[in-house]
């Protein structure tokens, strides 16, 4: 076809099928923020790290690649990275006070605003499953503990696990360590808080060739947590969101992110005062978190494809396929 009679026709097709011919797509992770340095890092830890991260960003690709919706994106790139030993999510959840696994999910679309979240749930393999099944299939956004379960009940193909599926060495140490340094606290010593007791949730946004956004987050939430303790990532509008011009995924201490409403308040920032992205989510990340004493990051996507992923711990694990197709995984600030 000629150039010329190829634009007439590109003009004369419905905008929404012009859109799905140009709409760059995109794909941002996270594995969390926290303490993660390079000097203390197993060159084998970080391999196997590096190498989940990429295949966390194979499956969503995949999903874009082929047409398919930024939801069965994002949800593709947890679904793997709760899958691997290395992350605070699925396999490699933390304990909580009683050496059980209590895990949290959730799930936004941007272009409808339907949300599904899951807390406190202990025998389902993939926690970010059946919180898009809460959304699709339930009157309501989140189900919490026993309830949630018995939500699963009625889906037999969410598979199921023993809570010990969700074991790991790591965590185990991490619980021991946590419990030894409070009963040094209870007994009146000086001892520092754990570093690690509440990073590692993992996440995903997505940009479909549609140009509709999609965010997806997962965690095993804090080590040692005690109460049915639930932080951010469960929380729509705290630790996941997604609108038709943005999308966040959080990670960090979880009751900073609630009380700041993170993943909402950078979108916000972006709608209502045209803030940039890069903007919106460093100032939250750079300067609101932090001058209330709190700490993590976010990874955030556009409507135009523009990516952010501001933290301020030393480390935040994260990926990316931008808008241009360029790609990358790191873990390190430095980087």
């Amino acid at each position: 076809m000629r150039p010329f009679l190829l634009c007439c026709v590109l003009l004369l097709l419905p905008a929404h099928v012009a859109l799905a011919q140009t709409q760059p797509t995109a794909l941002v992770i996270h594995g969390g923020a926290g303490v993660i340095e390079r000097d203390s890092m197993p060159a084998g830890t970080e391999r196997e790290i590096r190498a989940a991260l990429d295949a966390a960003l194979d499956a969503g690709h995949a999903v874009l690649a082929r047409g398919g919706s930024a939801l069965d994106a994002a949800e593709a790139s947890v679904r793997v990275l709760e899958e691997s030993p290395r992350f605070n999510a699925g396999k490699g959840a933390v304990f909580n006070a009683e050496g059980r696994h209590e895990l949290d999910a959730s799930v936004m679309e941007g272009h409808t605003r339907r949300a599904g979240a899951v807390a406190a749930v202990s025998t389902v393999r993939s926690p970010v499953r059946l919180a898009r099944r809460v959304m699709e299939q339930s009157p309501h956004v989140m189900l919490i503990g026993d309830g949630a379960e018995r939500f699963a009940d009625d889906h037999p193909d969410l598979e199921r696990v023993p809570n010990a599926w969700f074991d790991t060495p790591q965590r185990r140490e991490q619980l021991e360590r946590a419990q030894a340094n409070e009963a040094q606290r209870q007994a009146g010593h000086a001892v520092p808080a754990a570093r690690d007791a509440y990073f590692g949730t993992v996440g995903a946004v997505a940009l479909d060739r549609h140009g509709h956004i999609a965010a997806a987050t997962s965690t095993g939430g804090m080590t040692n947590k005690r109460w049915g303790r639930v932080g951010d990532a469960p929380i729509i509008g705290a630790g996941t969101w997604a609108d038709d011009r943005c999308g966040v995924s959080a990670t960090g201490w979880g009751e900073f992110f609630i009380r700041n409403a993170v993943a909402h308040d950078i979108c916000a920032r972006v709608a209502y005062r045209g803030d940039s992205l890069a903007d919106a989510a460093g100032h939250v990340i750079g300067e609101v978190i932090p001058a209330q004493g709190g700490d993590g990051g976010v990874i955030a996507l556009d409507a135009q494809g523009n990516i952010a992923l501001p933290f301020n711990t030393p480390g935040m694990y994260r990926g990316w396929i931008d808008a241009d197709g360029r790609r990358g995984v790191a873990i390190f600030a430095d980087e």
